[in-house]
């Protein structure tokens, strides 16, 4: 699952007051160029051309995706100014150090994503909670109090108006000559789209973006089957709004599907129901049926923009994030198959090398992680999305903590999947040892995202959990790690039960004390992450990507 822009430009007056938005203490005023005090560090990313086999593909659909290419640069530049603010090719434009470009480049500011966004140039302080969604002094006090019918919409910016009290801008209003531009390329796109329903769809988005309204699109893509091509476009995620977890932020993927690994994926989506009923919590918890429309597809992703491209890279996608659609129709799985190769290969097996126990390695295996990672998406699927108690939706109780404990319990469930389907005779005949020595494996890659990242902060909780329950084993005499297999479906099942009890009574406090008490880094682990770092192994990967690389260039 992905991704507000100052209205005023961003000179060396609107540089000096980049502070958080609670009411921190503003950094001092930058130098006239840009000074690095902080070591950047580009080389934790992983360089990977971003290409696929196009050899089925038309000319037109060639077009098509050089169309689309130029549609999600729009939705980069504004994910830019939801992030940072205006005019960030001039501000990177003075950063006369190379590494220091690069690295605010990857991580779309001046705040080390994978670091728990500290500042590594001049004259910034932490970064705001709410990003440019909101005004730089605006404490939750404040917006908790201001009568303002909407506020916590995930379409909206909040400003101030010229007697200083806050006002909603809705995006499309906000962004309109972008919104406007981006609309038209992706009408373009449907008149060379072999599928008539993709062409709709893309006319649909294209009317999404310049008002707001996605739901009639996000359901009507639930029903797009037969195109080779597809796009994941506007704003999605809110990850990037750390103050409420309310805004999302713009972010953009081109895809192409792979039809033979999609076939291998599609019956899974049925088991959904079932194992919905098996879930280790009480009836009240698990009352919702999850949609049977859901579907589960593979894709060689050709392009990231924008919140997806920033910091760590998706690598599978759950959508739409509808809460209605999401019962009315399911979600939809889309598995990266490429970038997830590529962090298999560049990332999770040196990992494996340096820190699993030689006895497990030979249970590591991309088929394992690419389900591991399959299983995690369809996971979002389980579960509840409204509590139990009248607190409204999971995340409207769970404020800035929703999008940390729904990937938790997607993480985890999807171990759950994994098991139950196993024992099921479903997944074929492969040794389960592959795929939990794998996930302990993918806990180490993920908690390098950082505290500032929803996946890392999950997978703190997690490996925490099951350290103290002893599923997860360090030899204190190699510096590896093992899993006790026998103790592990134990400790999967009490987590679930706990992250669902939360989730389902909207218990925010409980969550806090969770996330406070298992979501850190102890010294011993970091000491074995350092080992990581020392060895230079990559934390994440970045792309060569775009219509040259793809040789589709016009």
């Amino acid at each position: 699952m992905n991704f507000r822009i100052l209205s005023r430009p961003l000179g060396v007056l609107i540089l000096s007051v980049l502070a958080a938005s609670c009411g921190t203490e503003a950094p001092p005023e930058p130098a006239a160029k840009p000074v690095v005090t902080v070591e950047p560090r580009p080389e934790i990313y992983a360089d990977f051309r971003l290409t696929a086999d196009l050899g089925h593909l038309s000319d037109n659909q060639l077009e098509m995706i050089r169309i689309l290419i130029d549609a999600s640069k729009i939705m980069d530049d504004l994910f830019w100014k939801q992030s940072f603010g205006e005019d960030h090719e001039k501000w990177l434009d003075g950063i006369a150090d190379a590494d220091a470009r690069l690295f605010a480049v990857l991580n779309y500011g001046p705040w080390d994503r994978l670091d728990d966004e500290k500042p590594f140039i001049d004259g910034f302080g932490a970064k705001p909670l709410g990003a440019r969604f909101y005004p730089e002094d605006m404490s939750k006090e404040e917006f908790d109090e201001a009568y303002l019918p909407g506020k916590n919409g995930l379409y909206s910016l909040i400003r101030r108006d010229d007697a200083g009290r806050l006002k909603l801008i809705p995006y499309h209003v906000a962004y309109a000559p972008e919104l406007g531009e981006a609309a038209n390329l992706l009408r373009q796109a449907a008149k060379l789209a072999d599928s008539a329903d993709f062409a709709t769809y893309l006319k649909l988005r294209a009317a999404a973006l310049i008002s707001d309204d996605f739901q009639i699109s996000d359901r009507y893509w639930m029903d797009v089957k037969d195109n080779d091509i597809d796009v994941v476009i506007g704003p999605i995620e809110t990850y990037e709004d750390r103050l409420f977890g309310y805004r999302a932020a713009y972010e953009s993927y081109v895809l192409i599907k792979d039809l033979e690994w999609s076939n291998r994926l599609s019956r899974f989506a049925a088991f959904l129901p079932d194992l919905q009923d098996g879930l280790p919590v009480p009836d009240e918890y698990k009352w919702e049926s999850p949609g049977t429309d859901s579907d589960l597809n593979a894709y060689d992703v050709v392009y990231y923009a924008g919140h997806s491209n920033a910091g760590s890279k998706t690598i599978a996608i759950n959508l739409p994030n509808d809460e209605e659609v999401q019962l009315d129709k399911g979600t939809r799985r889309l598995q990266l198959k490429n970038a997830m190769q590529a962090k298999f290969e560049k990332i999770l097996k040196p990992i494996a090398d340096m820190l699993i126990d030689e006895s497990q390695q030979g249970h590591i295996t991309f088929d394992a992680f690419f389900a591991n990672t399959m299983f995690h998406e369809v996971a979002h699927g389980l579960g509840i999305k409204n509590t139990i108690n009248d607190r409204g939706t999971v995340r409207e109780a769970m404020l800035d903590l929703a999008s940390s404990m729904e990937e938790g319990k997607a993480d985890i469930l999807g171990l759950y999947m994994i098991t139950e389907l196993h024992k099921a005779g479903e997944l074929g005949d492969v040794d389960l040892r592959d795929y939990y020595t794998t996930f302990m494996t993918s806990v180490f890659r993920s908690i390098r995202f950082g505290a500032s990242s929803a996946h890392g902060k999950a997978n703190m909780v997690r490996f925490n959990f099951f350290i103290d329950e002893g599923a997860f084993v360090r030899d204190a005499d190699t510096g590896r790690y093992r899993v006790d297999y026998g103790k592990m479906e134990a400790a999967m099942t009490d987590l679930s039960r706990l992250l669902l009890t939360l989730q389902g009574d909207g218990d925010y406090d409980g969550a806090a004390e969770l996330t406070n008490e298992k979501g850190v880094i102890s010294m011993q682990l970091q000491q074995d992450l350092d080992r990581l770092t020392q060895a230079q192994i990559p934390v994440d990967i970045r792309f060569q990507q775009g219509a040259a690389v793809l040789g589709i260039e016009s």
